[in-house]
This record gives C-alpha cells, sequence and structure tokens, in this order.
C-alpha cells in the first residue's frame, strides 16, 4: 500500500491546490455528488483509504470535472474543517504508512468499509485490469498501486483474510473465489493453515466451488498435510451432501468427484476406494485428462494404488490392453499382473514406468518391478536385440551386462539411451565407448545424438575433434549436456576452441564461458556488452572486461545492465558515478545482489549515503559500520526489518560480531519477541538468526505456526537454535512417539533435531515418511542420530529375510542388500564393516557408486570396501576406467602400492580420483607418478586439460616439476590451480610461474589478483608490503586464509584497512594473534565496513571529521555522537514506494517526482 499511501496522497493534495486556486463560489455543498460528499466526510474523519475508495468508485461512473475541486473544499469548509496543504499531507503519510508497515490495521480498515468500497477494493487490488484515474491533467495509475501493495509483507495476508470473512458475504461467490486463488497463489500457499477450511463457506454453487477446488489442487505441494487434511474434509464434505448421496451402501466417489477432488483422490481411504462403482471408475479412466491427474499423484502409497487398480480391472478395463496401461498414470508404478505377460507389454509397461522416478518413495518396489519387467522383456532374446526397447529400465543392467554389448547394438539404440536419466557414472563411460567404437571419427553428427551420455566422452577425444564440429556442438541443442562435463573435459573443448588466435570465444554462451581465462580475453577484441549478456562471468573475468569496456563510449547503465558484467564493478567506478547516473543505475545493483561481493555492497552503501542518504534502501545500512544501524529511530523499525528480511543477513554481515550488533537492533525493534504472524511476515530472512531464548519463549502461540513455515528453510540454525526449535516443537505436539502421519511429514524438516530414541517410534509408526525425509535432505551432513534412526527403520522394514553370506566368518551377519543401500543413502555409515566385507557380490555389483558418495563412512568401512571390490573385480592392476570412477570415497582406501597398480593412462580417470580431496601426500604423489608413467606424458607434455584433470594432485609436484610445466599451458588455467589448497612452498613455486605471465606483483591488477586465487597467497613479506593498498579486496578469501601468519602479520595497517569486509572476515584467529594493536584497529575497522579513506587519508593532526560536503560520516569508531537519522519520512517514504529523487543533500521541490503523468 505505500505507493497507494503516495498515491492518495497526491490526488487529495492536487484535489484540493486546484481549489485552493480557483476562484470560490458558492457554497455548493447542495451540487456535491453524495459520493463525493462521502469521501469528504472520510477525509475529515481521517478516513483516507476509504477515502480513495470512494473517488474510484465515483470515478468509474462519472467524468471528473475542472469544477469538482473547489466543491469538494468548499464542502470541507463548509464543516468547519481548517486545512493545510502540509498538515493534511503529514496526517496522509502517517495514517497510510501505518497500513504499509502495520498490516493489521489495514485489515481493520477494510473491515471497516461498507459493502460497496469493499467491493470497490477488491477491484483494484486483485483486479486484471491496469486501471487508472484520469482526473483531467492527472493520471492516477492504480495498476502500480496494486503491483506495489501485493509485495509488500502482510499485505496478502490481510487481503486473504478479510476476503474470507466478508467477501462471501457482499460479493458473489465466483469473484470470491477468483480473488482467494490470486492471493494464495502470491502466498505460494503459506496461508493455507489447517483452520482455514473452517471459514470457507459449505454451501457454494457448483461452478465456484470447482473453481475454487481446483486453486487448492495447484497448491498441493505448498500446502501442510495437517492443511491437505483439512481441505480435503472440506471437499468431501460437500461432496458428501445429502442431496448428493443418498444411500450408505453406495460410494460418494463418483467419476467427477474423483476429477474435482484431482491429486486429494490420495487421502481416500482403502475402504472407499474399493467401494467406487466399476462404472463410476470406468467413467473417471475413461476422461482425455484422467491420465494427466494420475501422473501427478506423487505421494500414493501402494496400498492405495493396489486397490485404484484392482477398481480399474473391475470396471471392465482390460489391464493388459496397450491403451488402459497408457491412462495408468502413476499408477503403472505398481502393477502387479506379471503371470504370463509377454515381452511386448512388458516393455509397454517399461516405458510408462519412466514417469516413477517422480514417485515420492518407494523407490525400490519400482526397481524390483522393473527388473522384473526386464528379464520377461528379454525373455527369447538377447539383449542386444532388445536394447532400445527397455526405456529407462537400462540404467538398472551392471556394468557387465553393459559391456557385452556389441558397439552396433548401442549404436542403434542411441535414440533411447540418449534420453535416459539417472546413469551412473561408470554406466556412460561404457556406453559411451561402445558408442563411439562404431562411429570411429568424433563429428559433430555423431556427438549431437548422445545426449545424456555426453559426459562418457573422453577428454582427449573432445581435443582431438575438428574445431568447427566443437563449436557447431556448443551452439546445438545438445550443448544442455556441457555442465555435465568434468572441468578437464571442458578444458579439453575449449583449448581445442581457441587454440587459433581470433578464434570463437565470442561464439561460448552461458556457463561455459566462466572456463575462458583472462588471457585468452586479452586476446578476444570482439568482446562488448552486448555478447557477453547471456554469458555466465567469473569476478576476475568481469573485473577485466568492466575495465575494459568502461573505457569506451557509453553510458554506465548499460554495461551494469549486461549480464553479470555487474561483478567486475570497483569502488573507483563506483565512486566516480554522478549522483543522477548512480540513482538511476542502483535497481541494475539491487536486482543483481546476489551477484556482488561484500565489498561491492559496502562501496554501494558509502555512495548511497553519500548522494541521498534520506532515501536509502534501509538493508545498505547493514554493510555500513553498525553505529549506522544503531541510529535508526524507532519509528523506522518497519521498513528497516522488511528490508533486511529479504536479503541475506549472513552475506550481508559477514563478521559475527557486526552481525550480532545488527541483530541486536533487529531484537530492540520488536521487543524481543514475535507477537503475530504478521510480524513473521515482516521479519522474511530474519527469522533464521533471531536467538534461541526469541525462539523458544518470545514467538507467540498466534505466530508460531508462521514461524516454523519460515525456519524450516534455515539452511544453517546453530546448535541453540536448533535445541529451542525441538523444545518448542515438544510442548507444541508433543513427543514423537504420539504424533500423527501428518505431524510427521510437516515436521520433516526438523527430525534431525530429535534424539534417537524420540525417533525411535518413528522408525516402526512411520518408516516411509522418516525414510523420505531423510531422501530430501541435502548440505551438510544430518547428525548421526537421525541417520541410526534411519537405519533401523529400513531394517526393520525390509521385506526380505537377512542375506547371509556363506563365507567363513559370515555366518549369522546380516549383510546389506542393494534395495537396503539405496534406501539408505547416508544411513549406509551405519553398517559395521563386518556387515559390508559380507555383503553379496551383486549388491556390491549394483551399489558401489551410491556407497561411493557416502559422506560418513569411516576409514575402517572405507578399507572393507575397497576389500570387497579387490574381492569382487581382482587385484586393482585388472580395473579398468569405469571400476574406478565408481569408487568414489571408497578410492582413498588404497595405499601407495595399489594406487601404482592402477591404470591411470586416462586423464579423466585421474580427474576422478582428484575430486577426492582428502589424500595424503603419499597418495598423490603416487597417483601423479602413475598418470606420468602409464600415459608417457613428462611434466613438459602437459596440456592444459591435464593439469585441470590432476587438479588437487598437482599439489604433490616439487618445484622443479612445477618448473617444468609449459607456460602456455598454464596461463590458460591459472584460475583453477588458483582454487587449490596447497602448501606454502608449492603456492610460492606457482606465484613465481604467475609472474612470467602477469609480470611483477606490483604491475599487477584487481583482475590479476582475483584470477590468481590461493596462488597470491605465495607472495613474499617484501612483494605483499609493496601490493597497492587499493588492491586489498580484489585477494580472494581462500588466498588471504592461505597466506602464512608471519607473512600476513607483514601487512601495513592501511593495507588491512583496504581488506573490505569480505577478506577482513577471512583472516584466521592464528593470524590475528600475529597482529599489532594498530592493526587490529585497521582490521575491526575493515570488519565494520568502514570507508578506510575517510581517515587514513586525513592530516596526521587533524581528528577524524566528515570528509565532504555532502556529511559523509567517518569512518573511526570513536565518534561521540551518532550520524544523523537516516531516514527523513517523506523521502523514505518515497524511496520504498519506488521512485528516487534526482537531489542530493535534502528535501527541495515537489518530493513526490513523477507519480503524476
Amino acid at each position: 500500500m505505500c505507493e497507494g499511501a503516495r498515491t492518495l496522497s497526491l490526488l487529495l493534495l492536487l484535489l484540493l491546490s486546484h481549489g485552493a486556486a480557483s476562484q470560490r463560489g458558492p457554497s455548493s455543498r447542495q451540487h456535491l455528488h453524495p459520493l463525493l460528499q462521502k469521501m469528504a466526510e472520510e477525509i475529515i474523519e481521517g478516513r483516507y483509504l476509504n477515502a480513495l475508495l470512494d473517488l474510484v468508485q465515483f470515478q468509474s461512473s462519472h467524468t471528473w470535472t475542472a469544477d469538482l475541486s473547489h466543491r469538494v473544499l468548499d464542502y470541507l469548509n463548509s464543516r468547519n474543517v481548517a486545512f493545510t496543504v502540509p498538515s493534511l499531507q503529514a496526517a496522509m503519510e502517517n495514517h497510510l504508512e501505518q497500513r504499509l508497515y502495520q498490516p493489521q490495521k489495514l485489515l481493520e480498515d477494510l473491515r471497516s468499509t461498507d459493502a460497496q468500497q469493499f467491493r470497490t477494493a477488491m477491484r483494484c487490488l486483485l483486479g486484471d485490469k491496469k486501471g487508472r484515474l484520469d482526473l483531467q491533467d492527472m493520471v492516477i495509475d492504480l495498476g502500480e498501486i496494486r503491483e506495489k501493495a501485493l509485495q509488500s509483507p502482510g499485505v496478502n495476508r490481510s487481503l486473504f483474510l478479510v476476503t474470507l470473512e466478508r467477501c462471501f458475504q457482499v460479493s458473489s461467490a465466483l469473484e470470491c473465489v477468483e480473488i482467494l486463488g490470486r492471493v494464495l497463489r502470491a502466498s505460494s500457499g503459506s496461508f493455507l493453515q489447517p483452520d482455514v477450511p473452517e471459514r470457507l463457506p459449505r454451501d457454494l454453487r457448483e461452478d465456484a466451488f470447482k473453481n475454487l477446488s481446483a486453486v487448492f489442487r495447484d497448491l498441493y505441494d505448498q500446502t501442510s498435510a495437517h492443511s491437505q487434511r483439512a481441505l480435503y474434509s472440506w471437499m468431501t464434505g460437500i461432496l458428501q451432501t445429502p442431496s448428493n448421496v443418498t444411500d450408505d451402501s453406495v460410494s460418494w466417489v463418483s467419476a467427477e468427484n474423483l476429477w474435482i477432488l484431482g491429486r486429494y483422490m490420495v487421502h481416500l481411504s482403502f475402504e472407499e476406494i474399493i467401494k467406487i462403482s466399476p462404472i463410476e471408475m470406468g467413467l473417471f479412466i475413461s476422461y482425455d485428462n484422467a491420465t494427466k491427474q494420475l501422473d501427478t499423484i506423487y505421494d500414493i502409497t501402494p496400498e492405495l494404488a493396489q486397490a485404484f487398480l484392482e477398481r480399474i480391472s473391475s470396471s471392465g478395463f482390460d489391464m493388459r490392453n496397450t491403451s488402459t496401461i497408457h491412462r495408468l498414470g502413476l499408477l503403472v508404478c505398481f502393477y502387479d499382473d506379471l503371470e504370463l505377460l509377454d515381452a511386448t507389454l512388458a516393455q509397454v509397461l517399461l516405458h510408462q514406468m519412466i514417469k516413477c522416478s517422480h514417485l515420492r518413495g518407494f523407490q525400490t518396489g519400482v526397481q524390483k518391478l522393473k527388473a522384473d519387467l526386464l528379464d520377461i522383456a528379454t525373455e527369447n532374446q538377447t539383449l542386444n536385440e532388445t536394447l532400445g526397447s527397455l526405456s529407462d529400465a537400462v540404467v538398472g543392467l551392471t556394468c557387465s551386462q553393459l559391456d557385452s554389448l556389441s558397439p552396433e547394438a548401442v549404436h542403434g539404440a542411441i535414440s533411447t539411451l540418449n534420453q535416459v536419466s539417472g546413469w551412473a557414472k561408470s554406466q556412460v563411460i561404457i556406453l559411451s565407448a561402445k558408442y563411439l567404437a562404431h562411429e570411429k571419427v568424433l563429428s559433430f553428427h555423431n556427438v549431437s545424438q548422445m545426449g545424456m551420455l555426453l559426459a562418457g566422452v573422453g577428454t582427449q577425444a573432445f581435443h582431438s575433434m575438428d574445431r568447427k564440429d566443437l563449436s557447431q556442438v556448443l551452439r546445438s541443442t545438445i550443448s544442455q549436456h556441457v555442465s555435465e562435463l568434468s572441468p578437464a573435459q571442458r578444458q579439453g573443448v575449449l583449448s581445442k576452441l581457441i587454440e587459433a588466435e581470433g578464434s570463437g570465444i565470442v561464439d561460448i554462451q552461458g556457463a561455459f564461458f566462466k572456463e575462458v581465462s583472462l588471457f585468452d580475453l586479452w586476446r578476444e577484441p570482439r568482446l562488448n556488452s552486448t555478447v557477453l549478456k547471456e554469458k555466465e562471468l567469473r569476478r576476475s573475468q568481469a573485473l577485466f572486461l568492466y575495465e575494459i569496456l568502461s573505457k569506451t563510449p557509453g553510458r554506465p547503465e548499460e554495461l551494469l545492465s549486461a549480464g553479470q558484467l555487474v561483478r567486475g564493478v570497483q569502488c573507483s567506478h563506483i565512486d566516480a558515478m554522478s549522483p543522477d547516473s548512480f540513482l538511476a543505475s542502483f535497481q541494475n545493483f539491487e536486482s543483481n545482489l546476489a551477484l556482488l561481493s561484500p565489498d561491492q555492497v559496502n562501496c554501494l552503501a558509502w555512495k548511497y549515503w553519500e548522494v541521498s542518504r534520506s532515501s536509502m534502501p534501509p538493508f545498505l545500512l547493514a554493510a555500513l559500520p553498525a553505529r549506522f544501524l544503531a541510529s535508526v529511530p524507532a519509528s523506522r523499525c518497519a521498513p528497516l526489518l522488511i528490508s533486511l528480511g529479504k536479503r541475506r543477513l549472513d552475506f550481508l554481515v559477514l563478521d559475527s560480531h557486526k552481525r550480532n550488533l545488527v541483530l541486536g537492533k533487529v531484537q530492540r525493534c520488536l521487543g524481543d519477541s514475535i507477537a503475530d504472524e504478521y510480524t513473521v511476515d515482516i521479519v522474511g530472512s530474519l527469522l533464521c538468526h533471531l536467538p534461541a531464548a526469541t525462539i523458544e519463549r518470545g514467538i507467540s502461540p498466534r505466530a508460531w505456526a508462521a514461524a516454523l513455515h519460515g525456519l524450516g528453510g534455515c539452511p544453517d540454525l546453530s546448535p541453540e537454535q536448533k535445541a529451542a526449535v525441538r523444545r518448542r516443537l515438544l510442548e507444541q505436539c508433543g513427543p514423537p512417539q504420539n504424533w500423527t502421519a501428518e505431524t510427521a511429514k510437516d515436521l520433516g524438516p526438523f527430525l534431525v533435531l530429535f534424539s534417537g530414541d524420540e525417533l525411535r517410534s518413528l522408525t516402526t509408526k512411520f518408516p516411509d515418511i522418516l525414510q523420505q525425509t531423510a531422501s530430501k535432505m541435502a548440505g551438510a551432513l544430518p547428525p548421526r542420530e537421525f541417520l541410526w534412526a534411519v537405519f533401523e527403520s529400513v531394517r526393520n522394514s525390509t521385506d526380505e529375510d537377512p542375506h547371509f553370506y556363506s563365507i567363513p566368518g559370515c555366518h549369522g551377519v546380516p549383510a546389506p542388500s542393494s534395495d537396503d543401500i539405496f534406501r539408505l543413502a547416508e544411513a549406509n555409515a551405519c553398517w559395521a564393516p563386518k556387515d559390508l566385507l559380507c555383503m553379496e557380490e551383486d549388491a556390491f555389483i549394483r551399489s558401489v557408486e551410491l556407497l561411493g558418495a557416502v559422506r560418513g563412512f569411516s576409514q575402517p568401512q572405507l578399507l572393507t570396501l575397497k576389500e570387497k571390490a579387490i574381492q569382487v573385480w581382482d587385484i586393482p592392476s585388472s580395473w579398468r576406467e569405469h571400476h574406478i570412477a565408481s569408487l568414489g570415497r571408497i578410492a582413498l582406501a588404497l595405499n601407495e602400492s595399489e594406487l601404482g597398480q592402477l591404470d591411470l593412462s586416462s586423464i579423466d580417470t585421474v580427474a576422478s580420483l582428484s575430486q577426492q580431496t582428502e589424500w595424503t601426500p603419499g597418495q598423490a604423489k603416487s597417483i601423479l607418478q602413475g598418470f606420468l608413467e602409464d600415459s608417457g606424458y613428462s611434466i613438459q607434455d602437459l596440456k592444459s586439460f591435464h593439469l585441470v584433470g590432476l587438479g588437487a594432485i598437482l599439489c604433490a609436484m616439487n618445484i622443479t616439476e612445477i618448473q617444468r610445466i609449459k607456460i602456455s599451458e598454464f596461463r590458460v588455467v591459472v584460475a583453477r590451480i588458483g582454487t587449490l589448497l596447497c602448501s606454502t612452498h608449492i603456492l610460492a613455486e606457482f606465484k613465481r610461474k604467475a609472474q612470467v605471465v602477469f609480470g611483477d606483483p606490483t604491475e599487477w591488477t584487481s583482475a590479476i589478483l582475483q584470477e590468481l586465487g590461493t596462488i597470491a597467497a605465495g607472495l613474499t613479506k617484501a612483494e605483499l608490503r609493496m601490493l597497492d593498498r587499493e588492491l586489498m579486496p580484489y585477494f580472494q578469501p581462500s588466498a588471504i586464509k592461505c597466506l602464512p601468519d608471519e607473512i600476513f602479520k607483514e601487512l601495513s595497517e592501511e593495507q588491512i584497512a583496504f581488506l573490505g569486509p569480505g577478506n577482513a572476515a577471512a583472516v584466521t584467529p592464528a593470524q590475528r594473534r600475529q597482529l599489532r594493536t594498530s592493526q587490529l584497529q585497521s582490521l575491526q575497522r575493515a570488519l565494520d565496513g568502514a570507508k578506510p579513506h575517510s581517515w587514513i587519508d586525513a592530516p596526521a593532526s587533524a581528528s577524524p571529521t566528515p570528509t565532504s560536503s555532502a556529511g559523509s560520516p567517518p569512518g573511526e569508531q570513536g565518534r561521540s555522537h551518532p550520524p544523523p537519522a537516516p531516514f527523513p519520512d517523506a523521502l523514505y517514504l518515497q524511496r520504498l514506494c519506488g521512485r528516487v529523487p534526482r537531489i542530493q543533500g535534502g528535501v527541495s521541490g515537489n518530493i513526490w517526482g513523477s507519480t503524476v503523468r
């Protein structure tokens, strides 16, 4: 409503101004239209929103004439109400701004409107038309008001609640359903709490009920399990009304009712399903859209699916008819009538089962069904003959089965194989080799056919392709699979493309462009802002390109709108912008905030403060020294919280001490409590940073449901916060043994917070829910107790008897099956080493890549799995590339002798090993020597793609070996090598090599320093001291961390002050302990976001004072009084409303800018 506040204020002010400027006539109260009289009364009583609604209603059926303005003013005067323009302006702004930042009051206003005003409000705020008010010489854009209002936290909630309360009483049901749909979709369904269905009418007309049911179906995935159950009850309550159901023995579930339920059909009970009339089920399956509906029942259970299949069969449909199978949707994933099934029908079923990967859970049953169908489909035929007709069931073939295929069979089936998802890396390697063995020569034509198998093409093969063919590959549809290539493969492609000067760098698109080196960019003269729009850039590339392109004619806004080029804007560029240019360009910065570094945000904040502090976006204050945020008055808390809540605080403020100061301000604004769901809307992502005490005791019961929804999306809650959430959940929901299935589903993200004892009941009550929750988890490794609970749930729910291996020592040991391993994922870390050793050979073969991806395996478990690999595949010298690639972390258990036995002649094999980062120096040296010996290369023969493929193994080189690397190859992979965390003496040698490419460190630019990454940590004390202070923000944080403590302490106070917030936050405790007091003070200023020029460049005798006429505060911390309040109300409101004034220093002129056109 902020835009609405501004527009209404303007409208009424101009209305009165027109009246004041007009020649007053005799009292015209009796001539004033009743609706305008009503509007004037609303103004007198301070109900400005109501006044606007009256005006909109008047304008919808009347033409505004010039004399209406002074008639309204005369009416106000006749009521003895003395208005001045400034007093009315202040009153309106205050009133309407409250409605923006306190949407509860907006709800009260909307509740107090009469029926006509309410309908007008709903039409204005939720209508599709871009409505306008045309008042002769001014036009009010109601569409813009609507857009701004609906973007404000809490406004949507108020509109939703008031629609539930009033709309069905004063408007048509169809209109109200449309309004509810728009508001709910804008909220992503988060307003659909379990109590909402109780407030919905139960006497809706059929068309309105169907439309509202469609809204609920569309929002199914965003709706909690409790809310789904409540909405299902509401829907079925209407569908089961007495007029619809007259006989208890007759099912209320008709074909049409199934269609209305849509995805909610999975909430039908087993008993209700088996009572469905065969005739009705037949009608439903006959619907044209039945298959589409059944394709979306992702959360159906096997029991319910079997019941539906039985009813379909009973309805007269032939379950072995191809047409019927095509109609089954996801029910096909539970097809069980396999007796006497022929191979053709098995292939049809397999083709339909491609969609089964969308099911939520029960994948082991799907894999078993696919395996059974695969056996039937290949009965009496060879795998070579049937390969192209097996659909994605081919993923279930073992590597030995794939290895037995002929190249001709793979070539003939490529149109199927290239579309299958879910291939393991080892399978891709085998199939690609088979396909290319048939093709002989790698060309654009045969590569373009490979699809999902593209990643199996060797790096050397890519590099051997014709350059024109490769270029064509990157421009074709096959390029969508380039992201699946390893860094070595991408470098192999790139090095071929640009081996000739003036080659096609310009034609390289998307993320692949990030692989281009600075050296190659320097050789390309055709780069401009237009060709860069669709390319992803490393920061070093952006720094280089922006510096070059900023010297060409054109406006800064053009460069800033050129894709990711904004990453290359330096503080000097920002400082050099004129006020008008900066304000005009700021939207580009704000919309690309995620691409900017903390230092760029800090520079933007200082520039905005200097240029137009009164309209400064509040979140930028967090990037300035903490005292700026502390100075924000309580009256400006709401806009501050809204602005911060829309951003990631841990990105804006990296230093934990400063972040705590910011959160202290947030806490004071909140009064240490979250009073209601509106406050949750306002704080947004700040919810993730609230202290544990506030989470446990400060969130009111009314706000808890909304807060829990927000907390579920927090990526990094502290242990204290997690403990507080757990205690609160136990208080609200009781212990897990008392939970319903809906509670277990809704609390999925929080199950990791509970102890093993607390989770034990879920392992038996809801094993599927527990396992589905675990399968969705990404990022940090779940707690061990949670993994044990998942492990127990799988072991307890395994259908088959435990497998016992017949070899000595394995008697009575339950060995993991491939199904167990698939369901356990990270919980496989709970197997005892002896269990793993007793695994059946087939289980290991089918599961080795899953086991190799488990992050929680201990060294004894990895050693056991290595022994298992030797049992199954023989000694390491007999292993092929696909064996080695499938090992993952298991390879870490290979000792130096065993690594020396591997065939490491292919850089792709080495690249798969270098993905692991836990190699000992001895192991890494063995891999390096094995590659050089098996490939026949010497160090000086290594190409750029070899260097990239070696990755962290390069850290095992000695100084002499590094010296032998060709400069021509090294210079194009500097950025890749700069990601390695090698020892100091190795980084120092790479730095000496970089000097050959980029010159002496005193000549380095910001782009070069950024490109070097950790290589810059090889600088000597003397070189570090000589670096220009302006370059300090362009070290990568990883390089700062790698600088030895005794070298880091050689930085001057000025250099440390210029590190910027990002690099200052990277300083390690050990480095900090080496610093002098004056250096620590400089470091603290950098962490705080102080502007170093404002105190470093001041005369020695001068006390720290503002350094510019714009009133920019100094960077020192010893200031005795806070900076000026940054939020003059009118201009701040204007900034939030989307208009930035072209002024500097203070309020002047018409602050409403271009609202009226």
